[in-house]
């Protein structure tokens, strides 16, 4: 999935995926000073797209050849300010349906501190005959 990224947005912060499954996806990019926001932390409009990413690739290895997932609702709450290190990110199912998922997103720093958490709703769309 990385690779299948580069060149992506996830691939301009510098997202790794760590894990990959229907039931978990995590990942983990280094906090360097192109990503602060003028305060100079982490800014926030990564955490929304590690979260967005991560929940919308484990959807969509869920529903699988089903047809394809977007999403529809990204929540992120910041819990902690970042300067540096490396963050790591984990998204678990919530609610599986037939029309919507919702999966829950962690962010995590390197003592292991939750410093920002997230859902995204995404819409099951399926595969057109």
């Amino acid at each position: 999935m990385t690779e299948a990224s580069e060149g992506t947005f996830s691939d301009l912060i510098g997202l790794q995926y760590t894990e990959l499954s229907p039931d978990r996806v995590r990942g983990e990019w280094t906090v360097k000073p192109h990503l602060y926001q003028p305060a100079g932390i982490q800014n926030g409009g990564v955490y929304c797209t590690v979260i967005e990413t991560l929940a919308s690739v484990a959807g969509g290895i869920w529903y699988g050849g089903k047809g394809t997932v977007v999403g529809v609702n990204n929540n992120t709450d910041f819990l902690r300010a970042v300067r540096d290190g490396t963050l790591y990110g984990e998204a678990t199912p919530v609610h599986r349906g037939r029309l919507q998922q919702l999966w829950q997103v962690v962010i995590t720093d390197e003592q292991e501190r939750v410093v920002a958490r997230g859902q995204v709703r995404l819409q099951n769309l399926p595969a057109r005959d």
